[in-house]
């Protein structure tokens, strides 16, 4: 294992340690609990694996052919009616209200 990898392996161990210890909620359980008269350990184990990723290559978006055609249900156009949003029907275009 590299270097790098073992830092960022430490670093994590080392902030999960401190989220769990400056947690107001675990530090009001565990003084409730030793109030009630019991001492506390925690113990855990937290299993974390890395896989090397290859290179990938660029993502090129697929070619556009024309506009996609859009298709609302009644319960969809009702539901955007209860939100004041209206749907134009084909070949209408939105105009822009003053």
């Amino acid at each position: 294992m590299d270097q790098k990898l073992e830092k960022l392996m430490k670093q994590l161990g080392e902030a999960i340690n401190d989220s769990i210890s400056d947690s107001e909620r675990v530090a009001e359980v565990i003084s409730r609990t030793k109030i009630s008269g019991y001492d506390i350990f925690i113990v855990l184990e937290a299993t974390v694996g890395f896989n090397k990723r290859e290179a990938e290559p660029p993502v090129t978006p697929p070619a556009r052919q024309g506009e996609p055609e859009l298709r609302i249900s009644t319960q969809d156009a009702s539901f955007l009616k209860s939100l004041r949003i209206s749907v134009e029907p084909k070949g209408r275009k939105n105009e822009k209200a003053d």
